[in-house]
């Protein structure tokens, strides 16, 4: 179990290198490209499309599967070792599949957030000045507003209510209320 978890989190950090390196340019998509597909068909120059950067799950996971088979029988063919016959080998098999797949997400999510953030970190930037320029004058307003309260306050305690004013009691008595 130790083995795998090793393996599962190296395959996760495979998949966000490779997301990342066919991020920074798809060479190799756009030479299989050019020797599969005929000229009308080819890919345009300004696409960054790869075999993982921008694809949806399906053509990732065909490609993720078909290059881990690749290898297993290149694996299994020139060396003595079993990969795809035995528990462990299929365990690991499927570990390093699935953690490159979930490190291509991971490596998507980064890279998508990170290009909100820069273009948002500006206007944050501006926000936040914003914010602390409002702050800094509610401030200087409670402040005074406060002052002007505490006299207005003792203002009105100077001040002796009128003794002829009916309370409330006595007005809904006269209204018939009570």
């Amino acid at each position: 179990m130790g083995l795998e978890i090793v393996i599962f989190i190296a395959a996760i950090l495979f998949g966000i290198f490779l997301y990342w390196r066919e991020s920074n340019g798809n060479g190799a998509y756009r030479l299989l490209n050019k020797l599969v597909n005929s000229k009308a068909l080819q890919m345009k120059s300004t696409s960054k499309k790869g075999f993982i950067y921008q694809r949806s799950f399906l053509p990732r996971f065909l490609f993720v599967v078909s290059f881990f088979l690749l290898i297993a029988v290149v694996i299994e063919f020139l060396t003595p070792l079993q990969v795809l016959v035995n528990y462990q080998g299929l365990s690991a098999f499927c570990s390093v599949i699935f953690g490159t797949l979930i490190g291509t997400y991971i490596a998507d999510f980064v890279l998508k957030s990170t290009e909100v953030i820069e273009t948002q970190s500006e206007t944050l930037e501006d926000r936040f000045d914003d914010v602390f320029v409002k702050g800094k004058e509610m401030y200087a307003d409670l402040k005074n507003k406060d002052n002007k309260a505490v006299e207005e306050a003792k203002e009105e305690i100077k001040n002796e209510p009128d003794p002829n004013k009916k309370s409330a009691r006595e007005r809904l008595k006269d209204k018939g209320l009570m």
